[in-house]
């Protein structure tokens, strides 16, 4: 009788470690009250090392994984890439239909999709990165692209001061032409105008984000008529300038790329602590991402309403890795920074503004149309 109590009692015991034990893991590894997310990108996926990129750290940064450990992968989110613009639509729909929490976007490149869709499923909730669309179940989360390449633009010209480049030729190379890349290329040019007023501006729009091999001869051929720095904003594209930058270095040219969105030091190193990326223009994505799911998270998500993140928010900035930027240069570009959250420098977005105050060449193929 006394062992058939003692050993209910320890079975009593072992249930409750138990119980406790569960309540416990529960308390640190709980995810059953996130949401769900399915991420929606155009053909250059999430390998882009750039924009899509970015968006996808955000989400692994909300789940608490990581890129190498995407452990929560297909439990509470995932990924679809659209090989053509014409499966937009039908990934939209059929997102939608297995009801996630959040379904996002990227790039102005959907905005006539998610126009279109989005009605049809009031109930669920859309996130679109880089352009506004005015539906009551989608949030529009846009950027201060031009303040964040104003400090590369910056960065450009005051490296070509230091190494002594007499006459310093520039170059952008962006993806597909609209209001957003403008962005992207008015900053810049006005980053470096602020150091080097009137230098010579060259630019070029591949019409593609995913051709690399178009800015890499478009990148030889300026390196190899005297172009110092080439900012490229076109995506996977712009992988390109910086191949054709690392070959050139490798060979002792002093020529630069800059990298865009995410920092893409470590794609430009071609020898033991040297890049070719002399700096990147981060636009920091991953804030997007983590912010609206933290918005379905907490019940506070709102749609038809546009958020954009500046310079003051922490969406956008400037890499400083590359120590042959130079801690005299880096100062200076934290300078720049300051006077443009204070409101003393003042960075114009449009083409057709920037021209009317001379702050541009007359001659660029940026458009403000989408």
């Amino acid at each position: 009788m006394k062992r058939s109590i003692l050993a209910i009692a320890c079975m009593v015991l072992a249930l409750v470690a138990v119980s406790c034990g569960n309540k416990q893991a529960a308390k640190t590894d709980d995810k059953s009250s996130l949401p769900t997310i399915r991420l929606l990108t155009d053909a250059t996926g999430i390998d882009d090392k750039s924009f899509n990129a970015a968006a996808w750290r955000g989400i692994l940064d909300f789940y608490g994984d990581t890129w190498d450990n995407p452990a929560n992968k297909g439990k509470l989110y995932d990924v679809v890439t659209a090989q053509t613009q014409d499966m937009y639509i039908p990934n939209l729909k059929q997102t939608s239909d297995e009801k996630y929490g959040l379904i996002c976007v990227t790039g102005f490149t959907f905005a006539n999709s998610l126009n279109e869709v989005a009605p049809q499923y009031p109930e669920q909730k859309y996130l679109i990165i880089d352009e506004a669309v005015e539906q009551p179940n989608v949030l529009s989360i846009k950027f201060a692209e031009h303040e964040g390449s104003y400090l590369v633009g910056v960065a450009a010209a005051l490296k070509a001061q230091a190494d002594g480049i007499k006459d310093p030729k520039f170059g952008f190379i962006g993806g597909v032409p609209g209001p957003v890349i403008t962005k992207f290329e008015m900053g810049y040019i006005q980053g470096i105008w602020s150091v080097i007023p009137k230098a010579k501006i060259v630019d070029y729009y591949a019409n593609d984000w995913g051709k690399p091999e178009l800015a890499k001869a478009q990148a030889k051929n300026w390196y190899d008529n005297g172009v110092y720095v080439i900012f490229s904003a076109a995506g996977g594209t712009g992988s390109g300038t910086i191949a054709q930058a690392k070959e050139y270095r490798s060979q002792g040219k002093n020529v630069w790329a800059i990298g865009v969105d995410s920092d893409q030091y470590e794609d430009g190193v071609y020898a033991d602590g040297k890049s070719a990326v002399l700096t990147s223009m981060l636009k920091r994505v991953e804030v997007a991402t983590k912010l609206a799911l933290t918005q379905v998270k907490d019940g506070t998500f709102a749609g038809n309403q546009t958020i954009t993140l500046a310079l003051k928010d922490d969406g956008c900035g400037f890499s400083d890795k590359n120590t042959e930027l130079g801690a005299d240069i880096v100062a200076k570009i934290n300078d720049a920074k300051a006077k443009i959250i204070s409101g003393d420098v003042k960075v114009i977005p449009t083409y057709a503004d920037a021209k009317a105050a001379g702050a541009v060449p007359d001659n660029l193929q940026a458009s403000d149309k989408q």
